[in-house]
């Protein structure tokens, strides 16, 4: 704990700081990265001290608000949050003081530095806040200071359009979670998680009603599906970094939220698993086909996040299930693979969004039909953004198979398990979340391959250049993370064993380690010399004379970037004959008529059905229901006067009929 308290105020200092540094942007930068990592990387000690021993510590502050304390407790299921908070805003602080380098000197670096900074300790206090209503506050503070880091380039319309979606779905979510604690504390008669002890004794009704207020209230923030519509917006908006600290953990957030109250209530009946594990599967096959059809690679990243968090509550959801029906040891398994995806995804979802920040830093643009070629131009950034792909698309020997494959193993093992068509249901979602590793690997093949090879398709991307090393630091660091679960994965689900205990309510044994093969060191050993062989047989044919000619293509003698393949060419055939026609992109022109046509020009716009079709229609008609409800906004003090007394005389009567009920 004392880590952790050292690690908040060098956070808060830092801010303060940063912006006492007004116009001076390198003084702010500095100050901003320096206490970042540091107070990252003490974070990061003390939850990794909690994780090891499993000692839970508390600190209290005395506070004189009502029904409030300033008290914090890092247990393991904090501290399971605590260590890719702390990881990730380190990388990104460094990554941000020279993303923002050349930004910093026509404009001031002060309000994003202190932001950054604000948002990371508000991240940490979530996850340890030990009262409701410090909580809110702590989850209030981060949804204002990630906020203003969305809308750091306000200047943007669709910038500032992303930025109030964000807050306005933030605040439908607190409101939620205001009817959660305040039901919570009424039966409990206190706001401490301490009080919070009677939760685990409600009848079954009570029980649900917190529950789906706790998932839908926390889901939004999560971007739980079909409440994600804030996310895809958000994220491209924001500045790379802050988009990999909110994609990685401010998501998470979310997740620990339900999961903490899941904690605090009854055993779950098998129907909250199955509905955690349908919403999940649903976003994730959704998020992924989104994905696939996006040309702004930073919201291709973000349609992803919704995949993944999509697989997270799969594996919560469906080890809710197993345990309800009696399988402990699957069960297990699932709560595992969901638990280790998170920081899975924390590691190669933060590198990727900080490769594509490279990417967008060397070249000016986020449309991947514009780059093309850039592997040859920043050969360090690109393997380092291969190796992120490979991650998330669960290949060997990167850590994003060792997550999935747990799941895998609870699905199939229920299923083989059980009898009749209740057997169905598990391999069904086992051939879904197969699917969603197939169109996976499409998609991040057509990242990758769009964006790094073949030749350039604009002036920009010929121009390219390679991050500075402060830059693709950060980006190695996290790959390195992604290399280590996948090489040694039972350290990993060591270290997740206390928090799997507090969560799943089940003793962890070593079947749990035995479920995983480590690769060790040797596999290390092989990849390096892999990679000692590639950069000889590199080096050796850069010494080589290279031929001048061109090649024969089809008769083209000079072949441009205009034959090369797109992102929506390399996509076509899923979209074709694998999505559904909803989730397809809009098509305008490309038609030719005549044995000698004129030009023609094809445009494919995708567009979010959920926020288009079902959302949108939605708030737009409150929003005109609501619009009739002016006329009540007289002007007039008596007017005004009058409903006070009416809503007065109201409740008072409502008061007198309750109490002479009770009586």
């Amino acid at each position: 704990m004392n880590q952790l308290l050292v690690a908040m105020a060098l956070w808060i200092i830092g801010a303060v700081l940063s912006l006492f540094a007004g116009k001076r942007s390198s003084l702010a930068t500095r100050c901003g990265v320096v206490s970042g990592v540091l107070a990252g990387s003490l974070a990061a000690v003390g939850a990794l001290q909690v994780l090891l021993t499993g000692v839970e510590q508390s600190w209290r502050l005395p506070w004189t608000v009502p029904v409030g304390s300033f008290s914090l407790h890092l247990d393991p299921l904090a501290a399971c949050f605590v260590l890719p908070i702390a990881v990730l805003s380190s990388c990104c602080a460094l990554y941000g003081g020279a993303y923002l380098k050349e930004e910093g000197n026509h404009r001031s670096l002060a309000p994003h530095w202190f932001f950054f900074n604000l948002l990371a300790a508000s991240l940490t206090l979530v996850v340890t806040a030990a009262n409701a209503v410090f909580f809110l506050l702590a989850w209030e503070s981060m949804t204002l200071s990630s906020f203003f880091l969305v809308a750091w380039d306000h200047q943007h319309a669709e910038v500032r359009q992303a930025a109030w979606v964000y807050l306005m779905a933030a605040h439908l979510g607190v409101m939620l979670l205001l009817a959660l604690f305040n039901l919570a504390g009424s039966h409990c008669g206190g706001f401490d998680f301490s009080d919070f002890g009677p939760l685990a004794q409600l009848p079954p009704t009570d029980a649900a009603v917190l529950f789906l207020l706790a998932l839908f209230g926390f889901g939004v923030k999560a971007g739980l599906f079909p409440l994600h519509i804030w996310l895809p917006d958000a994220h491209p908006a924001a500045p790379s970094h802050v988009s990999a600290l909110m994609s990685g953990v401010l998501v998470k957030t979310g997740i620990y939220g339900i999961l903490r109250v899941l904690s605090l209530l009854p055993p779950a009946p098998s129907w909250w698993g199955w509905l955690i594990a349908g919403l999940g599967i649903a976003g994730a096959l959704y998020g992924i086909s989104l994905a696939l059809l996006q040309r702004d690679i930073k919201r291709c990243l973000a349609y992803s996040t919704v995949e993944n968090v999509g697989i997270i509550l799969l594996g919560i959801g469906f080890g809710l299930v197993a345990s309800a029906q009696g399988h402990p040891t699957l069960a297990l398994f699932a709560f595992a693979g969901g638990m280790l995806h998170i920081w899975n995804h924390a590691l190669f979802k933060g590198l990727m969004f900080l490769g594509a920040g490279a990417l967008f830093h060397a070249t000016g643009t986020r449309d991947m039909n514009r780059m093309g070629g850039l592997l040859r131009r920043m050969p360090l950034v690109g393997l380092l953004w291969i190796g992120g792909s490979l991650a998330m698309s669960a290949l060997p020997p990167l850590n994003g198979l060792v997550s999935e494959w747990l799941i895998y193993l609870g699905l199939a093992g229920t299923g083989t398990t059980q009898e009749g068509f209740i057997a169905l249901a598990p391999l069904l979602l086992f051939g879904m979340l197969g699917l969603v590793g197939a169109l996976s690997l499409v998609a991040f093949t057509r990242l990758i391959g769009i964006c790094l090879l073949g030749e350039p398709r604009d002036p920009a991307a010929a121009l390219a250049h390679e991050a500075p090393p402060a830059m693709w630091l950060p980006m190695g660091l996290l790959l390195a993370g992604c290399l280590t679960i996948g090489l040694f994965p039972r350290r990993a689900l060591q270290l997740l064993s206390e928090p799997l205990a507090q969560v799943a309510r089940i003793p962890v044994g070593e079947e749990l380690g035995r479920a995983v093969l480590p690769l060790g060191w040797g596999a290390l050993l092989l990849i390096l010399a892999l990679l000692l062989t590639a950069g000889l047989l590199v080096g050796l044919r850069r010494c080589r004379p290279t031929l001048t000619n061109t090649t024969w293509s089809c008769g083209f003698r000079f072949p441009s970037p205009r034959i090369s393949y797109t992102g929506g060419s390399y996509a076509e055939l899923v979209f074709r004959h694998l999505l559904p026609g909803s989730l397809c992109p809009e098509r305008k022109g490309g038609k030719v008529k005549g044995i000698f046509p004129a030009p023609a020009k094809l445009t494919l716009h995708s567009t979010d059905p959920a926020l288009e079709r079902i959302l949108r229609p939605l708030f737009v008609d409150l929003a005109d229901r609501c619009q009739r409800l002016r006329w009540l906004q007289q002007g007039r003090m008596h007017i005004y006067l009058l409903y006070i007394f009416i809503a007065s005389t109201v409740l008072m009567a409502w008061s007198l009929w309750a109490g002479g009920k009770g009586g």
